[in-house]
């Protein structure tokens, strides 16, 4: 079978009633912040939060009856091992779900909860793919792949035809890749409807995939990535079949843009987002200059993020906007030092997160001592003010994630 904009329709006509039509969206605070016209699909608005309900749905409905009762089998990091799990039980299939020993606890226990036999078997879905293969041999279960399936491929694309319904006007669609369901069947969909609509992938540049299947090379994959959802190793001729005829050209994002992104979503549009949910989004941080003067549609393809994860990111973000900054402080060790210091951040407008001192260290002399203060600005510049009155009174100032040439420059001023 070879998917169509027929069966991508018949798909949407199946899933009416069965997933939730998400909405499309303006973002303009996202829009303002990269200077790209950014409207925004929300699948992370899905009862699973992602948009493999819809392959899931479709493929599970597609099957016979002897097969429904046999039961399915899948691989997934987490969303698909989900949508297939709550589908399964609504339609009274048993489900068993392979996952890799390093997904997320979050994803594991919500596709517990809707009822899946859980396997966790190797470190990456390749791994899982082989214990998959061996429950399959022994027990006769019938295989919902996450993206190699043509009912699979066929509902991921009504995720475009909703997009161009509702924002007509779009010239871009930005769609994450990880095996290349979702953007085979958006591809599919919106070059029939708009044959001169531009697709781009995104890849992680840990797992470029179907970037390099397309130009007939050999991938190097690996790595932990914040966008486990696509940190996929294979993709297969199915897949890259349609990515050839359909998609106009496929970007890589490194890990720092993957978490401004996720805190963009955040910050910016007051929705969660993962990983691999905001790549499309990283792929405009990274290079805006690409999209301007466009009209771009972003799938936010799932928000289903480990909640520590998320909190790191904030934090790693603040520090980056030097909102949240590190100093290392070269003080006398003697009473008063310390009390000096915080007067100085109180007046300044800083607020004192954290202390400590460094006595015992053999590269500082006897008579002195390293004070490492955490504190929290409004913004760089004031950050920058703050510093600069610390060294105004005669102390050796670093900030402790600057670069090595701007810390020494520092200490020479304030020598």
């Amino acid at each position: 079978m070879t998917v169509t904009i027929s069966d991508i329709e018949r798909a949407r006509d199946a899933l009416a009633g069965q997933v939730v039509s998400t909405p499309m969206l303006a973002a303009p605070a996202l829009s303002k912040l990269t200077g790209v016209d950014l409207t925004v699909k929300f699948e992370n608005l899905q009862v699973t939060n992602s948009f493999k309900d819809r392959g899931a749905f479709i493929k599970l409905a597609s099957l016979s009856a002897d097969d429904k009762a046999r039961g399915v089998i899948a691989m997934s990091a987490g969303n698909h091992a989900q949508a297939v799990a709550y589908h399964a039980s609504r339609l009274g299939i048993p489900a068993t779900i392979v996952m890799p020993e390093t997904t997320p606890f979050n994803k594991i226990e919500r596709t517990r909860a809707h009822g899946a036999e859980i396997v966790l078997s190797g470190e990456t879905l390749a791994d899982s793919q082989v214990t998959v293969e061996a429950i399959i041999a022994d027990r006769g279960l019938t295989l919902v792949h996450p993206y190699d399936d043509d009912h699979i491929i066929a509902g991921q694309g009504t995720i475009a035809l909703e997009m161009l319904a509702d924002a007509p006007d779009l010239d871009t669609l930005i769609v994450p890749i990880g095996g290349g369901g979702l953007i085979s069947g958006n591809a599919v969909a919106a070059k029939a409807l708009k044959p001169d609509i531009r697709i781009v992938g995104v890849e992680t540049a840990l797992y470029p995939s179907m970037y390099h299947a397309l130009r007939g090379e050999p991938a190097q994959c690996g790595g932990s990535t914040l966008a486990e959802g696509i940190a996929v190793k294979n993709v297969t001729a199915r897949t890259i079949a349609l990515c050839r005829e359909n998609v106009d050209e496929i970007r890589l994002v490194g890990e720092s843009d993957i978490e401004r992104a996720v805190n963009a979503f955040l910050c910016q549009q007051k929705v969660v987002a993962e990983g691999a949910g905001a790549a499309g989004l990283a792929a405009v941080l990274a290079d805006p200059e690409s999209f301007r003067g466009r009209k771009v549609g972003l799938i936010l393809c799932g928000g289903n993020i480990d909640p520590r994860i998320l909190a790191s990111i904030i934090y790693r973000e603040l520090e980056r906007e030097h909102r949240i900054v590190s100093l290392r402080i070269e003080i006398d060790d003697r009473p008063g030092t310390l009390g000096r210091i915080s007067t100085l951040l109180g007046q300044a407008g800083a607020n004192i997160l954290e202390v400590w001192h460094r006595r015992m260290f053999l590269e500082v002399p006897a008579k002195r001592a390293d004070l490492e203060i955490m504190i929290e600005t409004r913004d760089a510049a004031h950050a920058d003010e703050i510093i600069a009155l610390i060294e105004q009174q005669g102390f050796v100032t670093e900030v402790l994630d600057a670069p090595a040439g701007r810390a020494a420059q520092r200490r020479n001023a304030a020598a």
